[in-house]
């Protein structure tokens, strides 16, 4: 069997020697007799691998015993609902930053919530224009963020998956300075891609599908202090508070989901961990964009530099036909994944950790043909 290379934006490609081990371990894990999908969620030999995953993400991360690690389900788009619903009370506001198509899924479903509660929602939207025409190129300046210091929490989105956007911490674009307000980060897209202080956050969250794992699961790295805060009078199953207390066990869990995730970080780590998984990322990015930078005439970013993903690499070309036809070149060697959002169209490679610099490298020769060609 020949593997593709895979450039889709999630599901995401995974780590070959992750699934190698999930093939061998998939009829018979850890002597058990059984598949990881067999075995209840309340047994040892799952949680087992539960513990696992839980710790190697505190391990890469550098996660302080101030913060609950927790695996939960409905993806980043239930923590849209679900973070106003455990943090906003009555009369109080919370913050949205918007960069992108998700951290505006994000502001509707809080102001709903607030709407429900009495409370209030404050955005600065740093997008070009208006409504569906609105066009999204770059995260703000720390100059340019105004947080009100009464806020429930200030909400951001790390990295928006469609625009290709990004906060640079080590840039001229850092993660904004909230003071004592809690930061809470969507991290769906760029989650582990390089280190960063997790004590600047009061939450971060993140899918798995794209970075870390398969789809089914979301990871939410939440300070105990906001836990403690949150509200007791929506359902249980919606308290971040309950799966705390229950580690994450509550209710049954997406087991074999979570078992990928620990195949993941496992491999992760024995890469070197976050500094060298950001170092292989940093090359992947600079090989792409820098075919780019060399062809402004025929290839364009429409992101500004400093606010470039190195997670979701977008960029035209002089026409959408030649586009398609770009597309179609591509699949043809194997690669996928490369079209654009329906809602941006374009290119779009998304490079997260498991592509490796080969594919990458695949990728910027073709466009270096490709370019020649025309």
């Amino acid at each position: 069997m020949t593997r593709k290379i895979n450039f889709n934006a999630g599901p995401a490609a995974l780590p070959l020697p992750a699934l190698e081990r999930a093939r061998e371990e998939f009829l018979d894990f850890a002597g058990s007799g059984m598949s990881v999908m067999e075995h209840s969620h309340r047994g040892k030999d799952y949680e087992a691998v539960h513990d696992e995953a839980i710790a190697l993400l505190r391990e890469l991360l550098g996660v302080p015993s101030s913060y609950e690690v927790l695996f939960l389900q409905g993806g980043a788009t239930q923590m849209f609902a679900q973070i106003p619903m455990n943090l906003l009370e009555k009369g109080s506001t919370a913050q949205y930053l918007v960069t992108g198509a998700w951290g505006e899924k994000a502001l509707g479903e809080a102001k709903t919530v607030a709407a429900m509660f009495g409370a209030g929602v404050s955005a600065q939207n740093f997008g070009a224009g208006e409504g569906k025409e609105r066009k999204y190129t770059r995260v703000p300046a720390p100059s340019e963020t105004k947080v009100d210091p009464a806020a429930a929490y200030c909400h951001i989105t790390s990295n928006e998956t469609i625009h290709g956007v990004e906060f640079n911490a080590q840039g001229s674009r850092p993660f904004p300075d909230t003071a004592s307000v809690p930061l809470v980060a969507d991290m769906s897209s760029d989650f582990l891609w390089r280190p960063f202080d997790i004590g600047k956050f009061g939450l971060v969250y993140a899918g798995a599908q794209k970075n870390i794992g398969p789809s089914g699961v979301v990871v939410v790295v939440i300070s105990k202090e906001l836990v403690e805060k949150g509200r007791k009078d929506i359902p249980k199953i919606f308290q971040f508070r309950t799966h705390a207390e229950n580690k994450s066990l509550y209710n049954t869990p997406p087991t074999f989901g979570v078992y990928m995730v620990r195949n993941v970080l496992s491999w992760l780590k024995g890469l070197g961990g976050l500094p060298k998984i950001e170092e292989a990322n940093r090359r992947k990015g600079a090989r792409i964009y820098g075919v780019i930078d060399a062809n402004p005439d025929f290839y364009r970013s429409p992101v500004e530099k400093e606010s470039r993903s190195m997670m979701n690499v977008v960029f035209r070309l002089p026409t959408p036909e030649l586009e398609e036809q770009f597309i179609a070149e591509a699949k043809k060697r194997g690669m996928v994944g490369l079209k654009g959002h329906r809602s941006v169209g374009g290119i779009r490679a998304s490079v997260y950790n498991a592509a490796s610099f080969e594919w990458v490298d695949a990728l910027a020769g073709f466009m270096e043909e490709f370019r020649k060609g025309k």
